[in-house]
């Protein structure tokens, strides 16, 4: 039989069409509007059936053995494992109040209702500690889209006349975009792509500017000096539309491409090129990623890249990048609820916590500092939903001691993990095929897409949707829980759009809340404080930060341990998120590991000559933080003096676990940011390996 839902293996929340026999996925296939022998491939959906039948699957409820030692479990009904947890939820409150128990979510269950449902649970509970991990991913660059011209935009890539790409990798992290960008290359779109690594868009692209790690700031602002000084700026959209201008003006002016180029390892000329390039070819739009998150700069760098958009006039533009138009839902985290009297655990980060109704808490290192420090108070207890921060957080040595020292900790998680090793109660949580739900990406714009239940719960797992629901009934929220299925959740919620789950089985391509308005801003405006986009935000001057970026300069090195570079002199770059995995996710699946068996640190060969490395040497990679061991690998995608090192790898072989190797004291004063996208290393070979 075929069904219709999102597959959400991966963030990028693809429609997809299933085949389901007797309770099992035979196949799956993403829907797209270009021919099967056209579209990118995705290996992961390809081994779908593998990942949800894998006999690793957690089936029932573990407990920790009373006084068993870490990672010795029983199984248990959910009952059991149900009242437990509501018991040290009371307990911790009763004992220290409802602040000491923390939700930490990780992004495997999505950034939709589910995220909205921990929030409830935990605000009606009383306390504000539901913490994301969007300091390292997606919201840090969100805020910054905000606090420039109010949304996220989003890039329209088929109808675009040049496409540029910052940090990014679409053809291994999104097969729809990547189809896109080729699909308008096929019309004669230009390409330009900003990014360290030698990627598959970097290889087709008209121009490829490879930055230097952690140095897209001084990159963004020399475009926004290129494109002011040879007038190539829309002066209509500047004089109507934005604030702050001159401010910008004088910013920029500092960072000509002559004196910029040699030190974020670029050529002036190419610098020069690829702005003016974007600049005269119209429309034009720009795809940003996760390379801008992970850097000590993010918030900054990402506002002075959302600044060119604004200054070529490419907002909310056809072909350019779109103000999204929300889908109008109830706001269901009943945050109203929480005592004014305690602040959350991330109180250092005012306005990354406040810029949006529903983000809510993410600056995820804090969680950590409160366990271990116990600033602003302890955290005792910990939920971690659909995460591995004992692989994926910056310093995995500190979240390790972090996770030891903790008094009660349960992991919600369809596989065990090295995270879950740690818990007291491991709950086994259903796979996105089995389960309803909407995802963030049908909250945000205007096409609602249901993720639909295709497969019955394997085992004894649930969604998590159930999970949540159930245990805050037991807390005694029940007037909070009263929904008993999940489209009775998503109907209340989707209720003031007019747009039911029924109607969206109805409609598997989606539903359209609204149709899809250009320039907006001429009706409405900006929904920024000036009501127009902001070069120079009154308001982040008012919190103490610079209210234009590099208002006052380039300073200081962002990349982790660059004081001390005399011992470390090796940029290392935390590698691509392959096609194979996600994260530190599906690396027990037969076919996948057959594809990548073994992650490697890539070395440009030049690199490799002079350090006497050969392709296939054990290497000892360190830090000020910690070390790891690895095989080399010889590859020209990176540039001499650097070394990508394989990512999330630390699942299978703790020893390989590149976050051993990153720094978590240095943050980003807006976001909560760590440095662990790039830092400085050692290296040397293994004697006899």
């Amino acid at each position: 039989m075929k069904k219709y839902t999102v597959c959400r293996l991966c963030s990028s929340c693809c429609p997809v069409e299933v085949e389901v026999e007797n309770n099992r996925l035979v196949a799956a296939e993403r829907r797209s509007l270009l021919p099967p022998e056209h579209r990118w491939p995705c290996v992961k959906l390809q081994a779908a059936g593998e990942i949800i039948h894998s006999p690793d699957r957690l089936k029932k409820p573990l407990i920790r053995e009373v006084g068993g030692a870490r990672g010795k479990f029983r199984e248990a009904s959910w009952d059991e494992a149900l009242d437990l947890i509501a018991g040290k939820f009371r307990y911790f409150k009763e004992q220290y109040g409802p602040q000491s128990v923390c939700w930490l979510r990780g992004m495997a269950a999505d950034w939709g209702a589910p995220w909205d449902y921990a929030n409830r649970l935990m605000n009606a509970f009383g306390s504000p500690n539901t913490v994301g991990n969007g300091s390292v991913c997606h919201v840090a660059r969100d805020i910054a889209h905000v606090y420039t011209y109010g949304a996220m935009t989003l890039p329209q890539i088929k109808d675009s006349r040049c496409i540029l790409v910052w940090g990014k990798s679409d053809p291994d992290t999104n097969p729809a975009a990547a189809e896109a960008i080729l699909s308008a290359r096929k019309q004669g779109a230009k390409l330009i792509v900003i990014d360290p690594i030698r990627t598959k868009l970097a290889l087709m692209a008209d121009i490829w500017l490879q930055v230097k790690p952690g140095h897209d700031g001084p990159l963004a602002m020399g475009m926004i000096r290129e494109i002011i000084a040879a007038g190539l700026y829309n002066s209509d959209f500047v004089r109507e539309w934005t604030v702050g201008f001159a401010e910008l003006r004088k910013a920029a002016e500092p960072f000509t491409a002559q004196k910029i180029a040699a030190d974020i390892w670029l050529d002036p000329a190419a610098i020069g090129e690829a702005a003016r390039l974007y600049a005269t070819t119209k429309p034009a739009c720009i795809i940003d990623g996760n390379g801008l998150d992970m850097q000590l700069n993010t918030f900054q760098d990402t506002r002075a890249v959302c600044i060119l958009r604004a200054l070529t006039g490419n907002v909310d533009q056809p072909g350019g990048d779109l103000i999204p138009q929300p889908v109008l839902v109830r706001n269901i985290q009943l945050r109203e609820r929480l005592s004014q009297d305690v602040p959350p655990i991330t109180r250092d980060y005012p306005l990354f916590n406040s810029f949006h109704p529903t983000w809510g808490l993410n600056a995820q290192s804090c969680a950590i500092d409160a366990i271990l420090d116990e600033d602003p108070y302890a955290i005792r207890m910990l939920v971690v939903q659909s995460g591995n921060p004992a692989v994926t957080m910056t310093d995995s040595n500190r979240v390790r001691t972090a996770l030891e020292k903790l008094e009660f900790l349960v992991v919600l998680d369809p596989f065990m993990t090295r995270t879950a090793e740690f818990a007291h109660v491991v709950l086994p949580a259903a796979s996105c095929f089995e389960k309803t739900q909407l995802n963030r990406s049908s909250l945000r714009n205007n096409l609602v897409i249901l993720q639909d239940q295709v497969l019955d719960w394997q085992g004894e797992s649930w969604p998590d949707w159930k999970i949540t629901f159930e245990l805050g009934r037991r807390l005694g929220l029940e007037r909070d829980f009263p929904w008993r299925t999940a489209e009775e959740a998503i109907d209340y919620q989707l209720e003031p759009s007019g747009i039911t789950v029924a109607r969206l089985r109805e409609n598997p391509a989606g539903i359209e809340a609204s149709k899809t308005a250009y320039r907006k801003y001429r009706t409405d405006g900006f929904t920024t404080p000036s009501g127009k986009v902001e070069f120079a935000s009154e308001w982040l001057r008012e919190q103490g930060h610079e209210a234009v970026p590099y208002l006052n300069g380039w300073q200081g090195n962002p990349i982790s341990f660059a004081d001390r570079s005399h011992e470390f002199p090796m940029i290392g770059i935390s590698g691509a998120r392959t096609g194979q995995f996600t994260h530190s996710q599906y690396h027990t699946i037969a076919s996948l590991v057959e594809r990548e068996p073994e992650g490697y640190a890539d070395f440009h060969p030049e690199d490799a000559r002079k350090m006497e490395i050969a392709a296939g040497d054990l290497l000892k990679i360190e830090t000020p933080r910690g070390h790891i061991h690895i095989r080399a690998r010889m590859s020209e995608v990176v540039h001499p003096g650097s070394v990508r090192i394989a990512w999330c790898w630390g699942g299978s072989n703790p020893d390989m676990n590149l976050n051993n190797l990153t720094d978590d004291d240095a943050r980003n004063a807006v976001t909560g940011t760590p440095s662990n996208r790039s830092f400085m290393c050692r290296i040397e070979k293994v004697a006899g390996a």
